[in-house]
């Protein structure tokens, strides 16, 4: 019987591994706009959505039309439109919503961006054929997976996890070893002084929000190939973990939302090991967690430094 725990217990871990790659990646958009602008953008789980339905939208149209198609070529371009239609989200979002109310007091930013959450999922819910009932989401990967003593690995599960690795390790190159990313750091720690040294604050703001949507948008397909479904509501449970990721890891700074994200899948896994009716209620235990947490470290796992704020 203790094998059999043991065995579900690694079971659980491996899944959280994926889960957690997803949440960091939903959580380091949070970071980067609150690092870039000082601004929580609620709507940022309904990207991920966005990005769900842009693929799967793209998947329907090249069956459609390009029925022969190989199945990589399919998985480029599904990969491909949903990262560039929601990075054109992401700028338009930031073009004409965010920076016009950056002189308005947070509270404006904040219920602004809750809007047009509501405005994205109804417009999924409406505009997208049969948008309202949960959609099968196509297998884009091998379905393959091997037995490692007693634990399922899923070579999906294993390629998507590579492919965050992959992001998360862009994100640090070019946040860190570019004069783009300097500019970055320049403009989350004092925006005014680094357009005084001629930073070009509106491209950095666009580009931060372009790069934070394109992320969200590879969780989504993340999501979708996971679950094999998507629905117009999954962006709300979506935002929810990731922001709550951002905020226990030190909202803020990257590499505490990436930690965050892991810890919150951790927490989901201990819930649904060790708790009664472990599929109810393991986001439960996880976000009751979360508060005890906030409680007592308020500024999170890795504080904030005004010098290394992204």
């Amino acid at each position: 019987m203790v094998i059999m725990d043991g065995v579900l217990l690694a079971q659980f871990i491996m899944n959280g591994l994926m889960l957690g790659m997803m949440y960091a990646l939903v959580a380091v958009g949070f970071t980067l706009f609150f690092g870039v602008l000082d601004i929580i953008v609620f709507s940022h789980g309904d990207t991920v959505m966005v990005g769900a339905f842009a693929g799967l939208g793209t998947y329907v149209w090249l069956q459609s039309v390009y029925p022969d198609i190989e199945t990589v070529w399919l998985c480029l371009w599904v990969v491909a439109a949903s990262l560039l239609a929601v990075c054109l989200l992401g700028v338009v979002l930031a073009r004409g919503l965010i920076m016009r109310l950056r002189s308005s007091p947070p509270l404006n930013t904040l219920l602004a961006t809750m809007m047009l959450g509501t405005v994205l999922r109804e417009a999924i819910r409406l505009f997208y054929p049969d948008g309202s009932n949960p959609q099968p989401f196509p297998r884009l990967l091998p379905d393959t997976s091997w037995l490692l003593g007693g634990v399922t690995v899923r070579l999906d599960s294993v390629l998507l996890f590579v492919g965050g690795l992959l992001i998360i390790g862009g994100i640090h190159v070019l946040i860190n070893k570019t004069k783009l990313g300097m500019a970055v750091r320049a403009v989350a720690q004092d925006s005014e002084a680094a357009q005084l040294m001629g930073v070009n604050f509106s491209f950095i703001v666009l580009l931060t929000f372009a790069l934070g949507s394109g992320v969200a948008a590879f969780a989504g397909l993340m999501n979708g190939i996971y679950y094999n479904e998507i629905n117009f509501g999954m962006g709300v449970l979506l935002g929810a973990i990731g922001f709550s990721a951002a905020v226990i890891g030190g909202l803020g700074n990257i590499y505490g939302a990436i930690i965050g994200g892991f810890v919150f899948a951790f927490l989901q896994t201990v819930g649904a090991v060790a708790l009664p009716f472990s599929s109810a209620y393991k986001d439960v235990f996880a976000f009751a967690v979360v508060i005890v947490l906030m409680a007592i470290r308020p500024t999170g796992f890795l504080a904030e430094r005004s010098s290394q704020r992204v």
